[in-house]
């Protein structure tokens, strides 16, 4: 709900303006998913949906819109892991992320998204919705078993 209450905070000033910009951090799993974690990637799919509500809604009252789209990142969230599934195209330093968002407010694109490969999984995943569940599952698979043992400290 963060998301919400810091749009009902500042918007109207914004409206008021006419102009503002609100960035959104949510997580590749709201474009795709979080194998392992159904609340999680809920949450995120509903992070995205309402920047994009944000986006179409305001748009035309001067304020644009950003989401934070990354995998895994080298923070406390995933220390002591080695990222899970999220990290399969490598786990990003919080500075590399930061430039790819400054890169994104100046070119003021919706989706930022610092791991490039995320694009084209859901470039993937909206031609071929079927197929890519099905990849996903096979996915999950395989990483899964994996997952499991790390956590048992058999890696």
């Amino acid at each position: 709900m963060a998301h919400v209450y810091a749009a009902r905070a500042v918007l109207p000033g914004m409206i008021a303006r006419g102009e503002g910009y609100l960035l959104n951090t949510s997580s590749a799993a709201g474009l795709l998913n979080q194998i392992g974690s159904a609340p999680y990637s809920t949450t995120k799919h509903a992070a995205i949906g309402f920047a994009e509500a944000l986006a179409i809604t305001h748009g035309d009252d001067g304020i644009k819109v950003s989401v934070l789209c990354p995998q895994a990142v080298n923070t406390r969230m995933i220390a002591g892991s080695e990222g899970g599934s999220a990290a399969v195209d490598g786990i990003m330093e919080p500075e590399d992320v930061a430039e790819c968002v400054i890169r994104g407010l100046a070119e003021e694109t919706f989706l930022i998204l610092p791991h490039p490969k995320v694009k084209t999984y859901y470039q993937r995943k909206a031609s071929d919705y079927d197929r890519w569940i099905n990849g996903m599952r096979r996915f999950a698979q395989n990483i899964i078993p994996y997952m499991k043992d790390v956590h048992r400290g058999r890696s």
